[in-house]
């Protein structure tokens, strides 16, 4: 007899929320997890007294009312509107694109300059790819110097070859607004991450430092059921190849003597030349005006098998091979899959907890 109704493979948000909410509903739960710490992709590390966002700025931001709530219950946040610099070779532009974006580029005051002026450089036609997508929303300009580069940098390929749904998510503004993002809900919580993990996974058997696939085996008989959130090609061993994704690495530094290095929490490099896509410091997230500062550096990693998966680059081929591995997924019993890695999927953090909970709700 198996020892735990659910065996959860992964201590990310869809793992975590999964375990608290079967726990709470008295399913017995153990959550393995192969690195040395619990939270996923959003662990947050304090070194010297700063909350580190260790696998890169974690935002939180929903217009989603349950699931608003239902964090607020494990953490308090402070607003936070997330005003992204971007600089191309020392020119500063303001981001998301908005009128003081089109103001620095062309000059323009008014909506309708603004408009008339990407009217007059946009991309005519169906587009097709990333960089027609790009035109057609804010013309050659904009395109040229606060895209192209940058988002060849960060996918490591032509625009011309990525496509056009990435570039949708970057919101397009005709005012003078510079918060990255629409939601009704926004913030970051006060100690950072760290805590709501804990919290979630409080009087559940938690084993980190613990990779599945090493007995695989002996996991899946000690479970009834086993929640899946790791990558989905690895769980089938690579049957129909390697999903591709994007991968990053960061360069840190501690300025115990320098309060304030450039003035944000992110500044995008958006020019070709500049090795790194953006610069993050972390005291701004949750600024308790600690003294010193913590800076980090984001590259753009080659991805191939061992290297941490980010972002799923869901291309036509991709997504075919992904719809391959899903069919096989969709005829397993005791195995559910969830998250982004095994659903190969882009979500957002209220995404990926909207799914857990209706998950849950699904499997009781």
């Amino acid at each position: 007899m198996a020892k735990y109704d659910y065996v959860i493979v992964g201590s990310g948000f869809f793992g975590a929320v999964c375990a608290y909410e079967l726990k709470e509903k008295g399913k017995k739960v153990c959550v393995i997890e192969k690195r040395d710490h619990i939270g996923g992709n959003c662990y947050t590390e304090e070194i010297e007294g700063i909350h580190v966002h260790k696998y890169g700025p974690h935002i939180f931001h929903t217009n989603n009312e349950r699931v608003w709530h239902w964090i607020n219950q494990f953490v308090d946040f402070h607003q936070f509107q997330l005003n992204i610099v971007a600089n191309y070779k020392g020119e500063i532009y303001p981001l998301p694109f908005n009128m003081y974006t089109f103001n620095k580029m062309w000059g323009v005051r008014t909506p309708e300059g603004a408009k008339e002026k990407i009217e007059s450089q946009k991309f005519e036609g169906n587009p097709t790819n990333l960089a027609e997508q790009a035109q057609a929303l804010v013309g050659k300009d904009i395109y040229e110097k606060l895209i192209k580069g940058y988002t060849e940098k960060q996918w490591m390929k032509p625009c011309m070859l990525l496509p056009k749904s990435i570039i949708k998510r970057l919101p397009v503004r005709f005012t003078y607004n510079n918060n990255y993002f629409n939601d009704k809900y926004q913030g970051i919580p006060i100690g950072g991450y760290t805590q709501i993990f804990e919290r979630l996974l409080e009087d559940i058997e938690v084993f980190t430092e613990t990779d599945y696939f090493d007995k695989k085996d002996f996991w899946d008989g000690l479970g009834e059921k086993v929640i899946y959130t790791g990558p989905i090609d690895k769980y089938y061993d690579y049957k129909y190849g390697d999903l591709e994704y994007k991968s990053v690495h960061w360069m840190n530094k501690m300025y115990k003597s320098k309060d304030n290095y450039q003035g944000c929490a992110v500044m995008n490099y958006t020019d070709s030349e500049t090795p790194y896509t953006r610069i993050i410091e972390h005291k701004y997230f949750d600024n308790q005006n600690q003294e010193g500062t913590y800076v980090s550096w984001e590259y753009p990693q080659p991805y191939e098998r061992g290297v941490e998966p980010f972002y799923p680059v869901n291309d036509k081929v991709n997504n075919e091979k992904y719809n391959k591995y899903k069919k096989l997924s969709q005829q397993q019993d005791k195995v559910i899959f969830g998250g982004r890695l095994a659903e190969y999927k882009y979500y957002d953090m209220h995404q990926v907890i909207a799914s857990a909970l209706k998950k849950v709700e699904t499997l009781l």
